[in-house]
């Protein structure tokens, strides 16, 4: 599945309660799933890790929808032909 199918299924599943949830509670949502991804990688359990990683992406797929970001355009950063290695710090 490509980035963008998965933030359609996303948006066409939870869009239109995403929206009405607003910008920064869905964030902490968010935030919230990061913690629990933190937890299940520290514990060293995979099982769990997975469905995190999967939450994760889901709810960032919620934020991007929210925010009319399309993920995939913006991946091009690290994908396009101009990319020429890490940026400098």
């Amino acid at each position: 599945m490509q980035i963008a199918e998965f933030q359609k299924l996303i948006s066409e599943r939870y869009e239109k309660r995403d929206r009405e949830r607003g910008v920064s509670r869905t964030f902490m949502w968010f935030i919230e799933e990061v913690g629990e991804l933190s937890t299940a990688l520290v514990s060293g359990d995979k099982v769990n890790a997975e469905e995190e990683f999967a939450d994760v992406l889901a709810w960032l797929c919620t934020l991007a929808n929210i925010s009319d970001i399309d993920l995939e355009k913006a991946c091009r950063k690290y994908t396009g032909e101009d990319v020429k290695g890490f940026k400098p710090k």
